[in-house]
């Protein structure tokens, strides 16, 4: 038996959010008017046909921690950077804005999981802790496939020299150069590198870049913005 595995980027197009969080904002952190977030919420629910109640969040925090869901939440999971899911029809959501949303399956165990990797959390290893997650619920490593989302890339993603070091020291295949000739960060490269010494050799990386492409939210193109949303689930 192998499940089907649904993923969903969103754009921030489509919704009810007025400026600077136009239109599509799915972040209910960043100051946007609650009912408009609730708003884009319910569209978003109703367009992937599982309903509200099947679509758990998370507030996220930069780091490495790592929740399981075995069913319907009432509110957000608190204080994490990851969700997995055995549960069929569940979908478990990442919201970012340059961050790089992971989302990572294993079809035939039916195990799906979707990962918050910012720069923090990238060096922390939460893809890492996501990925023995996996494992411990039952996926096998030469199962598991992984969709790297738009998120800000290497030519537009610029950092002080010291960081680019620091990062690469704990991710690997990082460091790059932006387009300016400056230290910068393909938290990308770095992680399917780290994704494919670990095993997993199914890697496929979205090119978007969320700081080029004005149809993508960017905190670091724009500041004060709103907030893509990344989901996957089983069918």
């Amino acid at each position: 038996m192998s499940f089907r595995v649904r993923r969903v980027t969103t754009t921030r197009s489509g919704g009810v959010s007025r400026a600077p969080f136009d239109s599509f904002n799915l972040g209910d952190h960043v100051g946007d008017d609650p009912a408009a977030v609730a708003a884009n919420r319910s569209r978003l629910a109703k367009a992937t046909g599982l309903g509200p109640d099947r679509l758990v969040w998370m507030n996220q925090v930069h780091g490495d921690h790592v929740a399981v869901v075995d069913g319907p939440r009432d509110a957000a999971v608190e204080a994490t950077d990851a969700l997995i899911t055995t549960v069929p029809r569940l979908a478990m959501v990442v919201v970012t804005a340059d961050c790089v949303p992971v989302l990572m399956a294993d079809a035939r165990a039916g195990v799906v999981a979707a990962v918050h990797a910012g720069r923090v959390g990238a060096q922390l290893g939460v893809v890492v802790r996501a990925l023995e997650g996996m494992l411990a619920a039952g996926a096998q490593l030469g199962d598991v496939s992984v969709l790297l989302g738009p998120a800000v890339s290497g030519p537009h993603y610029e950092v002080p020299a010291a960081m680019a070091d620091e990062v690469e020291e704990a991710l690997p295949g990082s460091r790059t150069v932006t387009t300016a000739g400056t230290p910068g960060l393909d938290l990308r490269s770095g992680i399917a590198r780290q994704l494919r010494e670990l095993g997993v050799e199914a890697v496929d990386v979205d090119p978007r870049c969320t700081a080029a492409d004005p149809k993508l939210f960017s905190h670091r193109r724009d500041g004060r913005t709103g907030r893509l949303a990344s989901l996957i689930w089983l069918e």
